[in-house]
């Protein structure tokens, strides 16, 4: 399935495929700042309280077909695997996050720990074997 490449703000062009489902790759880095640089990832980014255990945040955009099968998706994992929350946003309404984050497709994933650092992401309509399997992670 095509991935959305709805317009984000004025972000770059998304590089790579954008075909075949998600692509799903651990996050290296580090330091003070974390991975991705812009540090752990907690309730006030989010909006809302990380899970227990791990959290998929889903960066998603309106008019996204692949966007609510996602949603469908960590939404049925988070309900099966305790402690594990997902948090959906709208990549358009949250510009400084996207781009600090450098999102720049929907739908993309990220799987946090507990802590709020970003051990797995994904461009594209992931599978529900994969996502938990990446939970595997952070958990």
């Amino acid at each position: 399935m095509d991935v959305c490449r709805a317009p984000v703000g004025r972000m770059h062009a998304p590089g790579g495929g954008g075909k075949g489902g998600a692509r799903v790759t651990g996050v290296r880095g580090g330091g003070a700042e974390g991975p991705l640089g812009v540090g752990e990832l907690g309730a006030r980014q989010l909006g809302v309280e990380l899970g227990e255990r791990a959290t998929l945040v889903q960066f998603s955009s309106a008019f996204c077909q692949p966007c609510r099968a996602t949603r469908r998706v960590l939404a049925d994992v988070a309900a099966m695997v305790p402690g594990v929350a997902h948090v959906e946003i709208d990549a358009e309404a949250a510009l400084d996050l996207v781009r600090a984050l450098r999102i720049d497709k929907t739908p993309t994933v990220l799987v946090l720990d507990a802590g709020g650092q970003v051990v797995r992401r994904a461009a594209g309509q992931p599978r529900k074997a994969d996502v938990i399997a990446a939970l595997g992670a952070a958990i």
